[in-house]
């Protein structure tokens, strides 16, 4: 890699929430770029938006969901890179280069992750002259470590499977921080992970709900995985106050709810900890949902139309339309808002809104693992999955996070964590001001300005 390469400059966060804000000339160069991973010009088109700059947005049909509410999801799986993650990635690099941190082809980016970061900061070091490591546990799907490396990513596997992040990042931490040439990307820690999704995710989440119901949010839920998507709960209560941010968590990995982790199938949803850019403060609830619960809605709804329309009435072209925009994570997302629907009793025309953070492209072998251990997998037992997945009990009652005893636990939950990792006690307890969030937030004029200047010739 040749150093001193010049900054490959991209969308501001301005232009990520609403691409119509760039250039003409900018918007014709991305939309050539869409389909070629190698293109620098595709840096604009991370955004939730189409080329006719409307937000992706789905409405579930309710003959899925059982409940009177809109369940509405915004799909992933059309960032480049294939999930929502590109979005922190970029932004992180973007914030780090315009801090005067790193330059190109000097800089080898470090990522721990769970697998989509790590794709995402794989591919922003490729397009921007940087060179990647991506420090991934054992147990992921195969597509993920397959993708990392098509990006030009070094993989380093980690030992240890679902359920917890900790030994990545005490590995992170001994084997890079502080490294010469090393920039360390801790997605649980990083504040432009926090803006991203404050500020673009947030805000067109209100622009989708806009043009449904009411026109309200009256929940928003979604897995905390490193928390980043939940700080759009922070830009949905600035609009709506009495708007419910619900968390949904694993039965098998309780962390909000009990201090607890254990080994999950869902990957990248529930990593062990109350992690450091997670506002605590704005979250109402926590929902369990089961996790093979999960991996039997996505291998229904991978069925296609016929099943879902002869079990639960889901006209098939509507069925049609949900093969291969989801993963598990996005199928728990959707069983806790519906759990959530449920449990709040949020009726028609209020809008329930959560996310799906990517698509079936990267889980075949996941799903695959999942059929061989469950042995024969008939119409039968399909139908009795559709049933028991969309109108049982796949998600547990609401647990009440609204106390300030409980705001108090996962206060020291996050404490004992980050402590360990190095922060200190004054920083943390900064977190617990809505004061620190809204000067996080506001950072993101600041990065925008700085962004065009540089991008001026």
């Amino acid at each position: 890699m040749t150093a001193n390469r010049e900054f490959v400059w991209g969308p501001t966060y301005r232009e990520m929430l609403d691409p119509s804000a760039l250039p003409s000339a900018t918007r014709q160069e991305a939309r050539r770029a869409r389909g070629n991973d190698l293109a620098p010009a595709g840096l604009f088109n991370i955004a939730w938006s189409d080329e006719l700059g409307r937000v992706r947005v789905l409405r579930l049909p309710p003959e899925l969901t059982g409940v009177a509410a809109n369940i509405l999801v915004l799909v992933g799986k059309y960032f480049p890179s294939g999930s929502l993650k590109v979005g922190p990635a970029y932004a992180a690099v973007m914030e780090a280069e315009l801090d005067g941190t790193i330059r190109p082809g000097e800089a080898t980016l470090v990522a721990p992750t769970s697998g989509n970061f790590g794709i995402g900061v794989a591919w922003v070091a490729r397009l921007k002259g940087y060179r990647a490591r991506v420090l991934i546990s054992t147990g992921r799907s195969e597509e993920r470590y397959e993708r990392i490396a098509a990006c030009g990513g070094d993989v380093e596997v980690i030992p240890g499977g679902e359920g917890g992040i900790g030994p990545i990042l005490q590995k992170m931490r001994e084997r890079y921080e502080g490294r010469p040439g090393h920039l360390v990307l801790d997605q649980f820690a990083l504040m432009a992970n926090y803006r991203f999704h404050r500020f673009v995710t947030g805000r067109n989440i209100l622009e989708a709900a806009a043009g449904f119901g009411d026109g309200r949010v009256a929940a928003f839920v979604s897995a905390p995985g490193t928390a980043g998507t939940l700080a759009a709960g922070d830009e949905i209560k600035a609009r709506f106050p009495d708007a419910a941010v619900v968390a949904v968590e694993p039965v098998e990995c309780p962390t909000l709810v009990g201090g607890a982790c254990g080994p999950h199938p869902v990957e990248g949803i529930a990593d062990g900890l109350v992690n450091l850019i997670h506002n605590v403060l704005n979250t109402d609830y926590a929902i369990q949902v089961y996790g093979e619960q999960c991996l039997r809605g996505l291998r229904v709804v991978q069925q296609g139309p016929e099943l879902l329309s002869h079990t639960l009435g889901v006209p098939e072209a509507a069925a049609q339309g949900l093969v291969d925009l989801f993963g598990p994570s996005g199928i728990c997302n959707i069983l806790g808002a519906m759990g959530a629907a449920r449990a709040l009793g949020i009726g028609a025309d209020h809008n329930v809104v959560t996310v799906a953070p990517d698509g079936f492209d990267r889980y075949p072998s996941a799903l695959a693992a999942f059929e061989a251990r469950s042995g024969t997998i008939d119409r039968q037992i399909l139908r009795h999955w559709a049933v028991e997945v969309f109108r049982g009990a796949s998600s547990r009652g609401l647990h009440d996070l609204r106390t300030p005893e409980e705001k108090e636990r996962l206060f020291q939950q996050k404490e004992a964590t980050w402590t360990r990792l190095g922060y200190s006690r004054e920083y943390l307890e900064d977190l617990q001001s809505p004061s620190f969030w809204e000067r996080e937030a506001a950072q993101v004029a600041d990065y925008d300005g700085r962004l065009r200047e540089a991008r001026e010739p």
